[in-house]
C-alpha cells in the first residue's frame, strides 16, 4: 500500500535529508514537499497523507499557524521539527494538537522512528474507552482526564501516557516504557523529551509542581500514578 508523507520546510537540504531517509526506510513511498505554510495547507488537505513533517520558521506564515489550519479538519499525524528548543514552543507545538515534537539537528533514524509510531499509533486508533483509577477517569476518545467534579482536555501525547499510567496505576513506568507508548522505541535523549511532557501533564493534575500528588518521579527509573487515597485538588 502505498504511504505518503508531506514535508513542509524551507531548507532544501533537510527536505532531501528526510526524503532518503524515508524512501530507504519504506521504498513504496510517496513525498510531498513545500517550502511554504499555505501550499502546505493545501496540499495536506488534498493529499490526505498518513503523516506530516512541519517545520515553523517558515517564509510566510508561522508553522504554528499551519498546525492549527491542519487539526481544523484532520487528526493525521503531525511532527514539528525546528530549530526552536525552548519548552515554551515545545508545550504550545503540543498543546495545538502535535504528535511529536523533534529539534534540529536531528538523527534520520530517531525521525523515521517516531514517525513510524505516529502512523501506526494512528491506524489503530479505533472508538476510544473509558478507564479510571482512584477517583481519576479518562475517556480516551474525548481526551478528557475526570479528576473529581474537574475537567481536564489533555493533547494526544497527554492522553497516551495517561492511559498508560492508568494500566498501570501503584507501579513503576519506565521510561523505556513510555518511550515504547509514545514512539514505538526508545532512543538516546528520550528521558529528556519525557520530563518535557509528564511536566505539562503534571501542570494540568497538581495543585503544587514542587510536591506531586499524582505523579510521583522515581529518580533514574522512571514515575508512578498514586493509585489509592488519591487527595482531590480543591475547586
Amino acid at each position: 500500500m502505498l504511504m505518503k508523507i508531506v514535508i513542509i520546510e524551507d531548507d532544501l537540504r533537510i527536505v532531501e535529508m528526510i526524503a532518503m531517509a524515508l524512501y530507504i526506510r519504506w521504498p513504496n513511498i510517496k513525498v510531498i514537499s513545500t517550502r511554504f505554510g499555505e501550499e502546505g495547507i493545501e496540499i495536506v488537505s488534498n493529499e490526505n497523507p498518513d503523516a506530516v513533517v512541519l517545520d515553523l520558521g517558515l517564509p510566510d506564515i508561522d508553522g504554528l499557524s499551519v498546525l492549527k489550519a491542519i487539526r481544523r479538519y484532520s487528526d493525521l499525524p503531525v511532527l514539528i521539527l525546528t530549530v526552536r528548543a525552548i519548552e515554551s514552543d515545545i508545550v504550545q507545538g503540543l498543546e495545538l494538537g502535535a504528535d511529536d515534537y523533534m529539534v534540529k539537528p536531528f538523527k534520520q533514524l530517531e525521525l523515521l522512528a517516531r514517525l513510524h509510531g505516529m502512523i501506526k499509533r494512528h491506524q489503530k486508533s479505533d472508538d476510544g474507552e473509558i478507564i479510571s483509577t482512584g477517583s481519576i477517569q479518562l475517556n480516551t476518545l474525548t481526551r478528557i482526564l475526570e479528576l473529581g467534579s474537574k475537567e481536564i482536555i489533555l493533547t494526544s501525547t497527554e492522553c497516551r501516557l495517561m492511559r498508560h499510567f492508568i494500566f498501570n496505576a501503584g507501579k513503576i513506568v519506565t521510561i523505556p516504557s513510555l518511550a515504547e507508548v509514545l514512539w514505538g522505541d526508545n532512543y538516546l535523549g528520550a528521558a529528556n523529551a519525557m520530563r518535557v511532557y509528564i511536566r505539562r501533564l503534571r501542570e494540568k493534575l497538581e495543585e503544587d509542581l514542587k510536591n506531586p500528588r499524582f505523579i510521583i518521579t522515581k529518580p533514574g527509573i522512571g514515575y508512578i500514578l498514586i493509585k489509592n487515597n488519591i487527595k482531590m485538588p480543591n475547586n
